[in-house]
């Protein structure tokens, strides 16, 4: 169970505004989670779709030119974007906890309540998302064998069967760990504390950095259950992204209720 962070001299900042909690608490998040997807399925599904959409439109571009090679970067990318795309799915469970009945008007409309700390966020991820890319393409130029084609066939064959590949494989895992732990620590609850409390950007991030460094066996359990999540979405040509999207915005309010004091 969560218990009250307590200390006299706190570590970091906002350290006296964390609960602690333990790997056991995670598990009945996801729960809550899919009791608040089910409870609004509609709103749920429609605005996940959306960005199953975008995301299947993204891959079929990128298929369709001669960069599929970015395809696993775009893809890995689309976790770093993770944390603006759930404030819909926020505002729902918001409403479901308040006895409110969500709709996707106000799941759509949900930025507006604090839009420059909402854009804030949003413009900073979007920043880390083109780095992230960038990066990946000179990797990508560096190391992996020239010799390699551009059909899908030709990537995975160099990729896993080639000394290189494996080399480019290890080094962009590295980087991506290196991104996703960043982004995940400052944004893991930005942007509840901005829908529930409209706290400024830099307040919202610090708070979160805190949430993550105070529990930091359980964040990482967290982290990687959201991650599994929104690959497993994608593994089915990412429409399972409208089913796991949801669950995965649902489930981080309810662990902002945990984590965060009121």
């Amino acid at each position: 169970m969560a218990t009250i962070l307590h200390s006299d001299t706190p570590r970091w900042p906002y350290a006296d505004r964390i609960n602690r909690v333990d790997l056991a608490d995670v598990q009945p998040w996801f729960e809550q989670g899919f009791r608040d997807f089910a409870a609004a399925p509609a709103a749920s599904l429609v605005y996940g779709g959306v960005f199953a959409c975008l995301g299947l439109a993204i891959a079929g571009l990128l298929w369709s030119t001669d960069a599929l090679y970015l395809l696993l970067p775009a893809s890995c990318g689309f976790l770093l974007l993770g944390p603006a795309l759930t404030v819909g799915f926020q505002a729902i469970s918001r409403d479901l906890e308040r006895g409110r009945k969500p709709s996707l008007i106000h799941a759509f409309g949900a930025w507006r309540e604090d839009a420059p700390a909402v854009f804030g966020l949003a413009a900073a991820l979007l920043g880390v998302f083109l780095v992230w890319m960038r990066l990946s393409q000179i990797l990508y130029a560096l190391v992996f064998p020239p010799q390699a084609g551009l059909s899908l066939d030709g990537l995975l064959t160099t990729t896993f069967a080639t000394a290189g590949g494996l080399q480019f494989l290890a080094l962009f895992g590295l980087l991506g760990a290196g991104f996703a732990a960043v982004v995940f620590a400052g944004g893991a609850f930005a942007l509840q504390l901005m829908l529930d409390r409209k706290v400024g950007l830099m307040e919202a991030v610090g708070t979160s950095f805190a949430a993550v460094a105070a529990n930091p066996g359980p964040m990482a359990l967290w982290a990687a259950l959201l991650a599994g999540l929104v690959f497993a979405g994608m593994a089915f040509f990412y429409v399972g992204l409208a089913v796991t999207l949801p669950l995965a915005g649902h489930a981080a309010w309810r662990a902002y209720r945990a984590v965060i004091k009121r």
